[in-house]
């Protein structure tokens, strides 16, 4: 059984006792969130929402908030002593899906 479910503009593959980093989320470590379900597959039976599925809901604890891996962007022009670095690291938040429910 998984689920297609939606945070943050992007869309995740969940799974029961998968664990998932999406965009940030407000909200303390060990606190219960919610996510919209998109598609529900169990076995067989697969329903796609119109764009949710009626009913269908994702339930996840929250187990880690963090940042990625730094990003260096690096620009350069060649023969004009133009450059310009700069770095980034995206915030993001680790779930885990504790339970899918139609």
């Amino acid at each position: 059984m998984y689920a297609i479910i939606v945070s943050g503009g992007k869309q995740y593959r969940v799974e029961k006792d998968g664990i998932v980093k999406v965009e940030r989320l407000d909200g303390q470590i060990g606190d219960k969130v919610k996510f919209d379900v998109l598609l529900f597959a169990d076995g067989g039976n697969i329903t796609a929402g119109n764009p949710l599925v009626e009913g269908a809901q994702c339930e996840a604890e929250i187990i880690e908030q963090g940042k990625g891996d730094k990003l260096v962007i690096f620009r350069y022009k060649a023969k004009k002593n133009v450059k310009k670095k700069q770095g980034h690291r995206q915030p993001f938040t680790a779930v885990k899906i504790l339970g899918i429910a139609k």
